[in-house]
Formats: C-alpha cells, sequence, structure tokens
C-alpha cells in the first residue's frame, strides 16, 4: 500500500511538472528572467556594462557579478537547448530539496527516523506540494535562480554537506545572492563557527574572482548598484511580500520607514536565530535552517513570489508537528502559498482590513512563523502538558477569528492601495488609460448632467476609471479605504471645452470618488458604481 502511494505521489508530481512546463513554454512571455541573465551576459561578452543592460520589458541585471560568471553558459547555449535545460535542472533542484526536507518529515510524524510515515512517501509529498505552490510555479515561469540558491543554503544548513565543507555553499549562494548571508549570522548563533567562517572565506573569494575577472562591473555593483533596490521593479506592488513591501503598502512616511523597517527586521531576525540556535541544539537543524530561510523572506527588501520557497518548506513541517495547532497553522500557510488568497478572496473582503490580510497574507505568515511558529511560543506548546483535541480546536478557532476581527476594524489608508496611479495629460493618447471618449467630439458627447460622468475597465489586479467632468467641478479626489487620505485626480485639458481624468485602483469595493465645485463644497459622491466595478473583477 504504501508503495503504491509513493508511485502515485510521484506520478502526480511528474503529471504537474510536465502541464507547468507545457504552460510555461505557451506563453509568450515565458523564462522572461532566464532571457534577462542571456541578455545581460550577451552584452558583457561583447564589452557592453552588465549593469547598464535593460531588457524589452525594463528588467535590469541585479545580481552580484560572480552571478554572471556562474551564468555565463546561458549567453552561449542555443534558445531551446537553454529552455529545455533550464526547466529540467529546476524540476530536479525540487527534487533534491525535497529529500532532506522529506527525511524531516518522516522523522516528525513518526517521533523518530522510522514508522508509518515512511520516507519515501513524505519525500514524494513534499515534491509534489513544493512543485504546486506557488513560488515552484514562479520559479518555473520566469526561469529564476531561487530554487538553486534555495537548495545550496539548505544542504549546508541541513548539516548534509560532509563536516569539512560546510559552509562553503552557503558562501558560493550569497556570492550570486546576497540574501543567504544571514546564515552566517545563524552559524554564528548556533556555534558553528568553522562553518561561518568557510561562509564568509567562500563568500570573499567568489567575490575576488569576480573582481579580477569582471573588474568593472565589480567596481558599479558594490560601490552603488548593489543599495538600488528600485532597479528591481515597483517594490510596493503585491508581488514583493517582505515586511519591506508591506510597509509601503500601508503608506508609511518616507521619513519613518528606514526606522521602522529596520526595527522590524533587527527582531524577526533576531527572535528566528535565537530559536535557530535552540533547535540546532535540539538535534533539529532541518527546522533551524528552514526556520532562517523564512526571514530572509521576511526581512529582505524584495522578495518576490519565487523567493517564498522556504515558506512553503516551513508549511510541510508544521503539518508533520504534533499538535492541532501547529498542524492547523501549516495547511493554512501551505493554502497560503499555493493560493494567492488576495486575488481569489479580495472580492468578497467587506473591510480594507481583511483585504489587505488577505494581500499580505505570506509577509505575514513568515513573520508570525520566525515570531511564534517555530519561535519560543512553539516549544512552550510543545513541552507543555498536552491538552485535549477539543480545547486545541477551541483555541485555533479562537485565534483564527481574532484575526480577523483586528483586520476587520482597521481604517487603512489610502496608501495601502499600491496600485494607485493617476495619469497625466501627456498619457490621454493611450486608450489603455484614457478610453471612454476619444477626441474633443467624443469627450463633448459623452459628459451628461451629472457632475461626473465616467466608465470602468476591468483589469486581474485593478480596475481602471477613466470618464469627465462638467465645468461646475473644480476639483475631483478619490478616497480607497475608508478612513485614508484622499487621492487628487488630475482634470486635464486634453482638449476644447471638455476635461476628463482617469486614475487605477487595486481596491475600488472601498473606493470613493467625490467632486466639489468652486466654494468647495461636494457637488457629488460617487461609490455604489466603483464597488459594482470592483464586484466584475
Amino acid at each position: 500500500m504504501r508503495g503504491r502511494r509513493v508511485i502515485l505521489l510521484w506520478t502526480v508530481f511528474a503529471l504537474v511538472a510536465a502541464v507547468s512546463i507545457g504552460l510555461v513554454l505557451r506563453r509568450p512571455d515565458h523564462l522572461s528572467d532566464l532571457y534577462i541573465y542571456r541578455g545581460a551576459l550577451v552584452d558583457l561578452l561583447a564589452g557592453r556594462p552588465l549593469y547598464g543592460y535593460e531588457a524589452a520589458n525594463g528588467g535590469p541585471f541585479t545580481y552580484p557579478p560572480f552571478a554572471a560568471l556562474v551564468l555565463w553558459p546561458v549567453a552561449v547555449l542555443p534558445a531551446a537547448v537553454l529552455e529545455a535545460t533550464w526547466l529540467l535542472l529546476t524540476v530536479a533542484a525540487v527534487i533534491v530539496v525535497a529529500v532532506p526536507v522529506g527525511g524531516v518529515l518522516a522523522a516528525n510524524r513518526n517521533g523518530g527516523p522510522a514508522g508509518r510515515f515512511s520516507r519515501p512517501l513524505a519525500i514524494a509529498a513534499t515534491a509534489t506540494v513544493l512543485m504546486l505552490s506557488a513560488p515552484v510555479q514562479s520559479n518555473l515561469r520566469f526561469g529564476q535562480v531561487s530554487i538553486f540558491i534555495v537548495l545550496l543554503a539548505l544542504l549546508d544548513g541541513m548539516k548534509v554537506v560532509p563536516a569539512r565543507w560546510r559552509g562553503v555553499l552557503v558562501g558560493v549562494a550569497a556570492a550570486v545572492k546576497l540574501t543567504p548571508l544571514l546564515f552566517v549570522a545563524y552559524f554564528l548563533a548556533a556555534r558553528r563557527y568553522r562553518d561561518a567562517a568557510r561562509a564568509v572565506a567562500a563568500f570573499l573569494a567568489c567575490a575576488a574572482v569576480a573582481a579580477v575577472a569582471l573588474p568593472r562591473e565589480s567596481w558599479t555593483y558594490w560601490a552603488g548598484t548593489m543599495t538600488q533596490t528600485s532597479r528591481i521593479g515597483d517594490l510596493a506592488s503585491l508581488g514583493n511580500q517582505s515586511v519591506h513591501g508591506m510597509l509601503l503598502r500601508v503608506g508609511l512616511p518616507s521619513g519613518a520607514l528606514p526606522v521602522v523597517w529596520a526595527a522590524l527586521v533587527a527582531a524577526i531576525c533576531l527572535v528566528a536565530l535565537w530559536r535557530a540556535r535552540q533547535l540546532t541544539a535540539d538535534g533539529r537543524p532541518g527546522h533551524a535552517a528552514v526556520l532562517v530561510g523564512c526571514a530572509t523572506v521576511a526581512a529582505s527588501p524584495v522578495s518576490w513570489t519565487h523567493h517564498q520557497i522556504w515558506t512553503v518548506l516551513a508549511g510541510m513541517l508544521l503539518v508533520g508537528a504534533t499538535g492541532v495547532a501547529r498542524r492547523v497553522a501549516g495547511v493554512a500557510l501551505l493554502v497560503t502559498m499555493v493560493v494567492s488568497l488576495g486575488v481569489v478572496l479580495g472580492p468578497v473582503s467587506t473591510r480594507p482590513g481583511v483585504q489587505f490580510l488577505f494581500e499580505n497574507a505570506r509577509v505575514l505568515a513568515a513573520c508570525a512563523l520566525c515570531l511564534a511558529g517555530f519561535g519560543g511560543v512553539a516549544v512552550a506548546a510543545a513541552r507543555s502538558r498536552r491538552r485535549p483535541a477539543g480545547r486545541a480546536w477551541l483555541r485555533v478557532g479562537v485565534a483564527a477569528a481574532a484575526t480577523l476581527a483586528f483586520f476587520a476594524v482597521q481604517p487603512l489608508p489610502a496608501g495601502a492601495d499600491p496600485t494607485f496611479k493617476a495619469y497625466s495629460l501627456a498619457e490621454v493618447a493611450n486608450p489603455r488609460y484614457f478610453f471612454v471618449c476619444r477626441g474633443q467630439a467624443g469627450c463633448a458627447a459623452y459628459g451628461g448632467p451629472e457632475p461626473v460622468t465616467f466608465g470602468t475597465a476591468v483589469e486581474p489586479t485593478k480596475v481602471r476609471v477613466n470618464g469627465v467632468v462638467s465645468a461646475q467641478v473644480a476639483r475631483l479626489e478619490y478616497y480607497s479605504a475608508p478612513g485614508g487620505a484622499p487621492r487628487d485626480i488630475p482634470l486635464l485639458a486634453a482638449y476644447p471645452g471638455s476635461r476628463t481624468f482617469s486614475f487605477r485602483s487595486a481596491t475600488m469595493s472601498h473606493g470613493r470618488l467625490v467632486a466639489y465645485g468652486a466654494d468647495g463644497r461636494p457637488l457629488a459622491t460617487y461609490d455604489d458604481e466603483l464597488a459594482a466595478a470592483f464586484g466584475r473583477r
């Protein structure tokens, strides 16, 4: 029976992998990040600056110069060979990651190295869940290196590597992408001093090799490009599920943002490292490594979906833990990492705070995991007297209800809408932004007796509003959330005798458009129409 279940799970894994690869290859923008690497390296081989490259979609090369040396085959392989090789290597990396984590999961479930939940079954289950998760799917879609970075750090952190080489893989991974440097702090906290020394030495050696081979690029990166996180993209977008990204979406003032972010990241990392030290002392380096990995997801200024593989691994370990609360938390975490709650549940959320919870569920889960899930709270729960299952379920239900209630009453500021943008006169010619009337005659005919006449265009992640205002309107404001500050909407004299406007927003279910007259008094308010537009998403 066990053998059949293992075969069934690997069959499911293979089918999911094959379908995923097929869907990726059908996309016109498939493997876009891989082709950024390719384009940047082709430019480098042609003598052009590595960090001056910009792809057709605007994407630059953002990794340290050593990454260019590691990735150089990407520039010379034929496109078809490159795509097939990269996708197959990604699938292989998922399997390799699943092997040690599945072993830990099996030992957890059985209280020892053997038992009902066999190691082969645990490995197959881990690989299948990973393949279904959004982070692995994102790695496949974009052709990302994140899965390989996780693999290197995991093997080192879990002590899979022979003792005399431990730390080297973390150093190499950090030379390709800086976030694994937190594992050096973990090695020090866990008294793995030699591992920490080897990690630092490997990192510096890789950087030195890159400096010799690519001196201009090394100087450019370490002297400034490294700190220019804005090159990576819109850090306030929902895809950036880090503490930094969440604070940007809250609308925190720019002056307070660095201080608040640094304080939160310091607290998260200190608690995670403290608990990782305990886990290592208890002979559980797998849990410790995954916990530190989750801290890198929360603490990094940028944590796109493909970075969040660590959180999926944490969910698997929680599912394999003892205790109802942790198993429920593990299932909830895995659901969050497979399904985008902000997209699926956004239309049915009744409060902006709940919507904010859904949209930031992944970063909030990573933070909760670092501070409680694998932290001191979990230790205390594990060592306390075992309570009846009914009470455990009651505690889980009360905690979930309290969380939803807390977010339900939050009057989030307008800055919590990361996709908001009001368009300018220079963008009037774009039919995607200005679609309700075309030209002077069209706008003049579109207006009616209302102070504001508008239409909406619904897209997967946002709703666009475009319309015209009557002569009596002097000012137009948009509120994206109750209690938040208003957004000024420019009134554009694009054509003689008419004024138009256009903006986009993600939280239109709570939106309110207010038109004011010359005396400052409101002439009309529109909210039901906007909510209806959001409901059609």
